[in-house]
């Protein structure tokens, strides 16, 4: 199909699997140009299959970041794995991220022997900006050629953008001709209030202790524009697992929640374009990831 400048158009999906912290969603965002997935130093930050999308001419590339592929803990950790193994067999192509250095994890295994009966992959060395010269990278790009299960192996920093052109045109390859399947300037098919949710939860995990992020969800409960002024109040859930979680969440005289909600309602200002009323409530919801109808609730659906 034609585009406004008659040329033809083509669409290529694309699945970004890897072990957590491997960079997927730091790829996402830098190939995106926009912050679509939250990005923190701890592992398990994506919880759900987020797309994002590029459009350069008649090219539309749709990618979905996945969860990062680990061995399960508890149902929710179960259902994030279930969701990067769904995402590979309705793509046009499987990108799987490496670490420039280091063994590969039994989850890792699992996912190479999965991508050797499913379509193309490619394999990508992330985060070369780290290593100390070429002789290092090419031993990782070798190890990873053995293995007879990628079509290519390319080289990226999710960091500064280096590689990242290369990968696009290596991407575009695997386009098939056919409509635009989101509009040319959207960047993303998640609604705004899942992008608010994913914003707070990103501060949560940046300022709260190690073992309280993973047992936080965030959900939106009202989304309201100000029909006389620019501004949208907006509502949030904070769910945690446990009473003295909520204390610390909260801090004294309520700091450690100013705090958080601060910081996310800039990034929500800058995100929508206008001012944000946030208020966050924090609620106790004890072993709700290990519940199947808590995490319906809440909106970790199976894949």
């Amino acid at each position: 199909m034609p585009n406004k400048q008659g040329h033809e158009t083509s669409s290529v999906f694309v699945a970004l699997v890897g072990r957590p912290n491997v960079g997927k969603s730091s790829l996402t965002n830098q190939l995106v140009g926009e912050k679509v997935a939250i990005v923190t130093n701890k592992p398990q930050t994506t919880r759900s299959r987020i797309t994002g999308v590029i459009t350069k001419g008649p090219v539309q590339y749709v990618l979905m970041d996945t969860p990062g592929i680990h061995l399960p803990r508890n149902k929710l950790d179960a259902r994030m794995t279930q969701t990067a193994a769904a995402s590979v067999k309705d793509v046009d192509v499987t990108v799987m991220l490496f670490e420039p250095a280091g063994t590969f994890t039994e989850s890792e295994q699992t996912m190479m022997d999965a991508l050797r009966k499913s379509g193309p992959a490619l394999a990508v060395i992330n985060k070369v900006d780290m290593l100390r010269g070429f002789e290092e990278l090419e031993a990782r790009r070798q190890e990873i050629v053995r293995l007879g299960i990628f079509e290519e192996v390319l080289t990226v920093s999710a960091k500064d953008g280096t590689g990242c052109d290369a990968l696009l045109e290596k991407l575009k390859t695997y386009a098939t001709p056919g409509p635009h399947y989101f509009d040319d300037d959207a960047f993303t098919d998640m609604p705004e209030k899942e992008l608010v949710a994913e914003l707070i939860r990103e501060k949560l995990l940046l300022f709260m202790r190690e073992e309280i992020p993973h047992g936080v969800a965030v959900t939106v409960q009202s989304f309201k524009e100000r029909p006389d002024r620019d501004l949208v109040d907006i509502s949030v859930e904070i769910c945690c697992e446990r009473k003295n979680h909520k204390g610390m969440i909260i801090g004294k005289n309520g700091q450690m929640l100013k705090k958080i909600a601060t910081a996310a309602r800039l990034d929500c200002e800058e995100l929508l374009g206008v001012q944000v009323n946030l208020q966050c409530w924090v609620k106790v919801r004890e072993g709700w990831r290990d519940n199947e109808r808590l995490l319906d609730d809440l909106g970790f659906a199976k894949p």
